[in-house]
């Protein structure tokens, strides 16, 4: 009987990106009827991978093994061939620290990373100091900036950026690489959605008034940015402080020698090669670079990549005489939430909208770092969405 009940559920989801393809696979996975609405011709928001010859994501992705999405994904044999980073390559970690290019962290980093859960109502930067001085706090801030994207991660409340500092800089590394860059995950995900009877609708933009036909036939996820959300649902409360980068893209003549990872401690700023765990993502003899360098408020790009490069004379000799392409863009609102002192995940728009509404995304009510809000939120807005129609879903 519960087949049956389940079988008359319909579920809509509005995005067709990371978040919206967990949430329309796990309403699939219970029986539901879903269709899923993308404004674009593709599925994948920013897990979209370029075509080649060089396949970027939208800046630095990594998929983190020790993430709840990891072994969701594994369990259903999602997870495309993963790279990971090899131990040469591991060697290749570098940070310019004091001016210089530094082989080996900070010890005093080291330690603080080990550090007991941090308090959320003071700010990093006040409590990393007491642990370990205003300078190693201010480097370990900075590190921190590659799992933020935000200018001043020693503001935020302790508990935020201290997270993020110890996922980023865990040993081994937690994080892994798509092979082909993250459309291939993408592709498995909408290739199984399809296969499970979701009607996928590419080149669909949904509206107020199509959204409002769509909730009186059952519950809608909307997974879709924040700012999209807040326009769809004419909603001015669904707001939350994020961060807003500066991205670059290099493809250089590979040299030997050149760092996997470069991380600026004396200001926010990373740079990572990508194609060292996974070459197949720029041509032979080519090396594919994606750097985020945080922006202030009122800071033009231009100067954040000025930065960039100074910090790229530092680590990759004779870059400039080497760069085969280049590309530049600004994430604005597009990196996912950040947590001001005395804030938590909790605090942010919720998921649950009431009126079978649900909201899903990287800036919503959900714990976890990066991607890992995306899919959890999907997965507790779908089981809200069947729960109020007396459905069960798969965990």
């Amino acid at each position: 009987m519960q087949q049956d009940r389940t079988r008359r559920i319909r579920l809509t989801v509005v995005g067709g990106g990371f978040g919206g393809l967990t949430a329309a696979l796990c309403a699939a996975e219970a029986g539901a009827e879903v269709t899923l609405y993308e404004a674009h011709e593709e599925l994948g928001g920013r897990a979209r991978t370029a075509a080649g010859p060089y396949r970027t994501n939208e800046g630095p992705h990594a998929l983190y093994n020790g993430g709840p999405h990891w072994r969701w994904l594994r369990r259903r044999g999602l997870l495309p061939p993963m790279a990971r980073v090899p131990v040469r390559e591991g060697l290749r970690l570098r940070y310019h620290h004091g001016g210089a290019l530094r082989r080996t962290p900070p010890v005093a980093l080291l330690r603080l990373r080990r550090g007991r859960e941090a308090p959320v109502g003071v700010p990093y930067l006040e409590w990393a100091a007491e642990r370990a001085g205003e300078p190693m706090a201010r480097a370990a801030a900075h590190f921190a900036a590659v799992a933020t994207f935000h200018h001043a991660p020693g503001r935020l409340s302790a508990a935020f950026t201290h997270e993020r500092m110890r996922r980023a800089s865990a040993l081994p590394p937690e994080a892994h690489y798509p092979r082909g860059g993250w459309g291939t995950l993408i592709a498995r995900m909408a290739a199984r959605a399809r296969e499970s009877g979701v009607r996928v609708e590419t080149g669909a933009r949904m509206d107020a008034a199509s959204l409002a036909e769509a909730v009186r036939h059952g519950p809608v996820v909307v997974a879709t940015s924040l700012a999209a959300a807040r326009g769809l649902l004419d909603d001015p409360a669904l707001s939350w402080p994020t961060g807003r980068t500066a991205l670059l893209d290099l493809v250089l003549e590979a040299r030997p020698g050149d760092p996997f990872v470069l991380s600026d401690l004396d200001a926010p700023g990373w740079i990572e090669r990508f194609t060292a765990p996974d070459p197949s993502l720029a041509p032979a003899g080519r090396s594919l670079l994606q750097a985020q360098f945080p922006l202030a408020p009122g800071e033009p790009r231009a100067r954040a990549l000025e930065r960039g490069e100074r910090l790229l004379d530092v680590g990759f000799a004779g870059w400039r005489g080497r760069v085969v392409h280049r590309a530049e863009a600004t994430a604005d609102g597009r990196t996912g939430a950040v947590d001001p002192c005395g804030t938590t995940w909790r605090d942010r728009p919720a998921i649950d909208r009431g009126d079978g509404l649900y909201l899903v995304g990287d800036q919503v009510a959900a714990p976890g770092v990066l991607s890992e809000v995306s899919f959890t939120s999907a997965v507790r807005a779908v089981r809200a969405a069947l729960a109020a129609a007396g459905v069960a879903a798969r965990s």
